[in-house]
């Protein structure tokens, strides 16, 4: 890895460090340290891998292509197709030098209501500039495939998570049902992100309340904007969500000053013009989709195929965004 470095950076002396970065389920981070610098290096998982999935060439080129118009993203700094270096594709990216909000804010930062609620309208504002970007000028519109993307998601998310049930797994057939009854035409096609979370941001250590990167762009696409925002608000947990979802929160949505679902749902539709009678179909939908990421997950715990504890109870947290997604569906 060394001499790849050597290729693409001005200062490889000394040893290497590679460094994994833990938690994710899906592609491999690695911090690189050498000559004082630090670079990210993205790969795809171990194992066997389904045609099509975790194509990292696909991401760095949606990155290189999307840097000079959405100033956020990471600055490519290599890209490999070569199978010796590593023994699959792979990119390397600049880091950015800065705060990843996970589950809990850094307790230093400090912040007030005030601060937290500017914070949160700075994040959600970057999805809102993302779905505003010119796709086409960027040389990015061949990634869609036209019009039709709510009836594709639905199907497609319908037939994965058929694939990835389990004997101990729920059908979600009444929610599966109502999806596909309930689709609305899309409402534009815009690039999207497809898994715009607070932890896929990066905030500027001497200023936190902005933004300066959105990270992990594996999935981003040409696709319904609604539709990007359901997906968004899956993750999103309220303080006055119950004790089972507090327990799945990934990011700190749950503080004084932070948007509830609803008044970010308001907010968006405020600053982008989209109209929307009812977010319900769109929220629900975040919320299978997710379930069926959890369950594909499980499913490979089931099986064997890891051991990582944490997706021993993929299961059942499922069968909880099922009932969620029910109580939804009923106005509840």
């Amino acid at each position: 890895m060394s001499k790849f470095l050597s290729k693409y950076v001005d200062n490889t002396e000394g040893d290497l460090e590679i460094t994994q970065f833990p938690g994710g389920a899906s592609n491999l981070t690695y911090q690189l340290s050498v000559g004082g610098e630090q670079y990210i290096l993205r790969r795809p998982p171990f194992g066997n891998i389904a045609k099509g999935a975790h194509d990292m060439l696909r991401e760095a080129n949606i990155m290189e292509a999307l840097k000079p118009v959405y100033k956020y993203v990471p600055n490519i700094i290599a890209k490999c197709d070569d199978h010796d270096v590593l023994g699959c594709d792979f990119y390397i990216m600049e880091k950015f030098k800065g705060i990843i909000p996970r589950k809990e804010l850094p307790e230093e930062l400090n912040l007030t209501e005030a601060d937290t609620r500017k914070l949160c309208l700075n994040v959600v504002d970057k999805l809102i500039e993302l779905h505003q970007v010119d796709a086409k000028a960027a040389g990015l519109d061949g990634l869609g495939k036209g019009d039709g993307y709510v009836s594709r998601q639905i199907n497609g998310w319908t037939k994965w998570y058929e694939k990835a049930l389990t004997p101990d797994a729920t059908s979600f057939e009444e929610v599966m049902d109502w999806l596909k009854a309930n689709m609305p035409n899309d409402v534009a096609q815009c690039l999207i992100h497809n898994d715009f979370r607070f932890d896929n941001v990066v905030l500027d250590i001497n200023d936190p309340l902005d933004v300066i990167g959105v990270l992990d762009w594996e999935m981003a696409t040409i696709g319904d904007p609604l539709m990007d925002l359901g997906n968004s608000l899956a993750y999103w947990i309220q303080a006055d969500d119950d004790d089972v979802a507090q327990s799945m929160r990934l990011q700190p949505t749950h503080l004084p000053g932070m948007l509830t679902r609803q008044e970010v749902v308001e907010y968006y539709l405020e600053k982008t013009g989209y109209k929307c009678e009812s977010f319900t179909f769109y929220e629900v939908y975040g919320m299978f989709r997710l379930a069926v990421i959890m369950q594909q997950i499980y499913k490979r715990y089931y099986e064997g195929l890891t051991k990582d504890p944490r997706f021993a109870s993929f299961a059942e947290s499922a069968r909880y965004l099922e009932q969620r997604c029910l109580k939804l569906i009923k106005g509840e």
